[in-house]
């Protein structure tokens, strides 16, 4: 036998062996063809309905924007006229009105009213909340504004106005007409019926078409209507990534190589059948299967051994209960937390996921240098539970927040130390749209200890996303400021570093960066705004610079600190207090909820401007669940924690409340120190804190050791006495172990009475306590 027909004999059984799978792998890539063209085509139609949605939106948004252009100009117009003048100069505000109103098709109403507003004040709630809101927002703007208002239960669209007299009993005219006046052309456009389109004021939808089940994600493709409060909201149903998150092209691509593959494995079946019915009779045939193990059984034996050899068993995780605080997980990296640890908590957020029959989450992490491999871990446990993860890597907290909504995955993960030092990390999560704090993370160890975790038979999916652009444009589209502002933003080298300034820059401000260079050993100082001494650099940067405002973020960009042009840190329970009369004026009456350190000042101030304060307990978590409960539209923390739920999604995010400031600011003529200086203002204290080993069981004696004279008492945190002239608190730290004390008076001189009621009270439990007053 030739060398030649030795080779020919060896390939022969190969060939032979492999033919009877040629068609079974024919029917698999035919299969996978169909698998990929359907998802193709579902990912293609969803692309097409979604830029289809968007030409419904904008037009919509021109339908909505040329009615209230139409109706503001014939106002305007309306005042212009000689007549309508001289009814104005004369003060007779019936004339005028008379005057306005004649041959103004469609409204039903108009009214001149005195500048003080003072009848408008005394008649509530009669006159109407809103009704007040719209004029006073007109007033403060000296510009035509316009709203939808509740009159005696139903909606009306109407405008307000300054009068341009110079009588103040004829200060502002206010015109009502039918709600159809402004919805006309939404409600008559065509729209796909499984799309959603709605124009919404505030958190309010005045009208929507489509799928109402989509309303509650709509905002992530809002298109605000110029010059106004309103917008424009859309969705469609979501077709979600292709496998292995591929496009709709790719899939298709994939399912015509696909296609042909198994159109080739179908031929070379069909063409090795006709040969082998050619083969000489005298041909060797191919060995059985019984005659090729018997002729290499020492090669069959040593493959035995391989195949039974066990894997090496991972060597057990240990996991310190400690870290499981009471609104986020946070430790020491290479003490309490490593890899393993992180992939044991993963495991178990995948468990409690699969319970709740949620599949998918969306991960991401700061900039610390353990990032990578607490991330790594982390996805890797909720593979594990059979969890489908979406990593969109190095982020600041609220853009983990904000690809929840944006991708509809409800659950997230953000793996970050906040503003604690770069040798801690820890994990915020948010599971079925709910931030978990107290029992729920207690319930993490609990699985974890008692080994309830769920194993899936096959891992999850892992994509990885960009949503950055998305978030810019989401803000973008909803704030812009009226002017220039310039800012400086110090990052202090975290991970709102990057999104930050380019926010703002999108908004219309001009911004200079400062330590804005991501970096997890934050070198240029720690990434901690409460602190005032953190503050220092930047506060030089704006006088050098001569900028309008200093804009200062945390570790993961998810709280505010501001320095302004004089050099002043407005701390953020004035902060609050400027947001809260913004989000008044469209929803009067709404909750505004603030935590126990905020200033004696901000619940009075609250109810000057129509609505209803609300102290609660701090902690980032426990204020979102308190503004679930009592839907405020609106939530604030001392350590500056911002909450927008109107027109945004109730989450804490320190870069959108930086672009709600700006837009605040510009729309005033003022600049912002003045701005500032017209907020009431106590003698406080920032934050102190005194070390202690167990600050929980600290503040429990504290509270038990007896009431303070003259003083009323809430201890829904920690303990907080309020005197008729300022207050002191003292709480525990839920992330440090820390007491955190906080004071605040009209005078010095109560300030320091205060403060040495709370130190002898404080001292008598432990002496040796270092006070930092």
């Amino acid at each position: 036998m030739t060398d030649s027909d030795t080779e020919t004999s060896r390939l022969k059984p190969s060939s032979a062996a492999l033919r009877p799978a040629l068609p079974w792998l024919a029917g698999a890539l035919a299969l996978f063809a169909l698998w990929m063209a359907w998802s193709g085509v579902q990912q293609l139609r969803g692309q097409a309905r979604s830029e289809s949605l968007t030409e419904q939106r904008d037009a919509a948004v021109a339908a909505v924007a040329k009615a209230v252009t139409a109706e503001t100009k014939r106002l305007q117009d309306k005042l212009a006229q000689a007549p309508v003048k001289t009814a104005l100069d004369a003060n007779d505000a019936n004339a005028a009105a008379t005057r306005i109103g004649a041959g103004w098709p469609g409204l039903e109403k108009v009214e001149v009213l005195p500048g003080d507003l003072q009848a408008l004040y005394t008649a509530l709630p009669e006159s109407g909340y809103g009704r007040l809101a719209a004029i006073e927002a007109a007033q403060a703007q000296n510009a035509p504004v316009a709203r939808v208002v509740a009159q005696k239960g139903a909606p009306r669209f109407v405008l307000a106005a300054p009068t341009g007299a110079t009588q103040p009993a004829v200060g502002m005219v206010y015109a009502q007409f039918p709600l159809e006046t402004l919805t006309a052309g939404l409600a008559s456009a065509e729209i796909d019926e499984n799309g959603y389109l709605a124009l919404r004021q505030g958190s309010h939808t005045i009208l929507a078409r489509g799928d109402q089940t989509l309303g509650s994600s709509a905002e992530a493709l809002a298109a605000k209507i110029p010059g106004t409060d309103f917008r424009i909201v859309a969705e469609v149903p979501d077709v979600g990534p292709g496998p292995w998150g591929l496009g709709g092209m790719a899939c298709v691509i994939a399912a015509a190589i696909a296609a042909l593959l198994a159109f080739l494995a179908w031929r070379g079946w069909r063409r090795g059948d006709s040969a082998h019915a050619g083969v000489a009779a005298g041909a060797e045939e191919a060995p059985t299967l019984t005659q090729a193990l018997q002729a290499a059984p020492a090669e069959t034996e040593e493959r035995k051994k391989i195949e039974v050899k066990e894997a090496p068993k991972r060597a057990p995780v240990t996991i310190d209960r400690g870290i499981f605080r009471a609104y986020d997980i946070r430790g020491v990296i290479g003490e309490s937390l490593d890899a393993g640890v992180a992939e044991l908590i993963g495991h178990a957020i995948g468990s409690s996921m699969k319970d709740q029959g949620l599949e998918d989450i969306v991960v991401g992490r700061d900039g610390r240098l353990s990032g990578p491999d607490m991330i790594g871990g982390l996805i890797a446990g909720l593979r594990k539970a059979g969890r489908n993860v979406v990593d969109i890597g190095v982020a600041p907290t609220p853009l983990v927040y904000f690809a929840a909504y944006h991708l509809r995955t409800g659950s997230a993960v953000a793996v970050t130390g906040s503003h604690n030092p770069p040798d801690y990390n820890g994990f915020k999560i948010v599971v079925g749209g709910e931030t978990l704090s107290g029992d729920a993370i207690t319930d993490l160890y609990a699985r974890i200890a008692d080994g309830r975790l769920y194993d899936a038979p096959t891992p999850g999916s892992l994509q990885q996303r960009d949503v950055s652009g998305d978030y810019v444009n989401r803000v973008a589209s909803d704030v812009q400021i009226d002017r220039r502002l310039k800012v400086v933003v110090d990052a202090g080298n975290g991970a709102a570093g990057e999104l930050g300034p380019r926010v703002l820059e999108a908004i219309g401000a001009e911004v200079t960066p400062l330590y804005c260079e991501i970096d997890g050993t934050f070198p240029n100082h720690h990434p901690d705004p409460s602190e005032p001494h953190n503050l220092e650099d930047l506060k030089r940067m704006v006088e050098r610079l001569d900028a309008d405002l200093g804009i200062a973020f945390d570790g993961d960009g998810d709280r505010l600190g501001v320095i302004t042009r004089n050099g002043h840190n407005i701390f953020p329970d004035r902060l609050l207090m400027l947001f809260a009369a913004d989000v008044l004026e469209r929803n009067p009456g709404a909750v505004i909820v603030y935590d126990v350190k905020c200033t004696g000042a901000l619940s009075p101030y609250i109810l000057r401007h129509g609505g209803s304060p609300l102290m609660w307990k701090t902690g980032h978590s426990l204020i979102k669940a308190k503004m679930r409960e009592t839907e405020a539209e609106l939530a604030g923390e001392m350590s500056g924690h911002f909450f927008f739920k109107e027109r945004w999604y109730g989450f804490d995010d320190g870069i959108y409340s930086a672009a709600r400031l700006l837009e605040i600011l510009g729309r005033r003529s003022e600049t912002p120190d003045q701005v500032f200086e017209t907020l009431p203002e106590g003698v406080s204290t920032p934050e102190l804190k005194a070390p202690t080993a167990d600050p929980h069981g600290f503040v429990a004696r504290f509270v038990a050791s007896g009431e303070f004279e003259g003083a009323r008492v809430s201890t829904i945190d920690g303990l907080r006495a309020d005197w008729p002239d300022g207050w002191g608190l003292v709480r525990a730290s839920n992330t440090t172990p820390i007491l955190v004390l906080r004071f605040e008076a009209n005078d010095a001189n109560a300030l320091a009475r205060i403060q040495q009621v709370f130190r002898e009270r404080l001292l008598a439990l432990d002496p040796g306590l270092s006070l930092p007053f």
